[in-house]
């Protein structure tokens, strides 16, 4: 009897706990985990940051815009403007901005830097990059599930560049672009590793969150304070010791790598020519 009662509780928190996992990912605030791991599953990939060290993403933000604002008629116009580059090499880069796996997202910005970002290359690049990941997504957990805000493609019914994730992301709040967050974070780190490349760098960070607008899974005003969450979360690292330690370990690899003359291996001048064409 006693022995029974115990399985059953056992069972019970497995199926809490399982539900729990489930509502974490589902809403948005650990995907990068998930991703992380997915993209790395035989290693633990975390982030830099405890919890309670996060910026606080409801205290930080103001709400999203309202349904009868001017901020809002600025969204939904920005959103008319950005379906207009479906089809286009535009919205063939925010196809493969829109992936955070693993080795997938850690070329976004070789271009940028002009050397390649590998595990192999520069593996301790490659693991500071995933795990600020971790970092930047947690970030805007807070204003996410507490806003939730519908995404553009729920509202204008259009398709977006990945509709495989459309059933999944319709639940997960809008407000800020997690993505951005993310891409915003790796080009500030970037700008310090390589500052010859400031501009470069910053000007790939930009069009990172830009393509989320492009994808019609994000308001304007998503990808705004997207940014603001990426420079918060950057700020706070810099107070993180072990941070520091891999930034400057990262600096001297990728120092060595171009010096060495290696290149990156995605189609930079195709990449270029695609974040040339603006919104109109």
């Amino acid at each position: 009897m006693y022995l029974r009662e115990i399985t059953k509780r056992s069972r019970m928190l497995l199926i809490c706990a399982c539900a729990m996992a489930i509502f974490c990912v589902s809403s948005g605030d650990l995907s990068p985990l998930a991703f992380a791991a997915e993209s790395h599953p035989e290693k633990t990939v975390a982030g830099y940051l405890l919890s309670e060290e996060l910026p606080n993403s409801l205290f930080l933000l103001p709400p999203p815009p309202s349904a009868e604002s001017d901020a809002f008629s600025l969204d939904k116009a920005v959103s008319r403007m950005s379906l207009k580059l479906r089809g286009t090499p535009r919205w063939m880069l925010a196809i493969e901005d829109a992936n955070l796996n693993f080795p997938q997202a850690a070329g976004a910005f070789s271009c940028a830097v002009n050397a390649p970002i590998t595990e192999q290359e520069t593996p301790r690049l490659y693991r500071l990059l995933q795990r600020v990941l971790i970092d930047a997504g947690r970030s805007t957990g807070e204003a996410k599930n507490h806003y939730r805000r519908t995404r553009p493609f729920v509202v204008n019914k259009m398709p977006t560049c990945t509709p495989d994730e459309e059933k999944r992301i319709a639940l997960n709040g809008s407000y800020p672009s997690g993505h951005t967050t993310a891409g915003w974070t790796w080009a500030l780190i970037l700008s310090e590793i390589a500052p010859d490349r400031f501009d470069a760098i910053l000007a790939r960070g930009r069009a990172f969150g830009e393509s989320r607008m492009i994808c019609n899974v994000h308001w304007q005003s998503d990808v705004v304070e997207g940014r603001f969450m990426g420079a918060a979360t950057v700020a706070r690292l810099h107070a993180n010791p072990a941070f520091r330690a891999d930034l400057d370990a990262a600096r001297s690899e990728l120092a060595v790598i171009r010096s060495k003359g290696l290149k990156p291996v995605r189609d930079c001048a195709a990449e270029s020519k695609a974040m040339a064409k603006q919104l109109e």
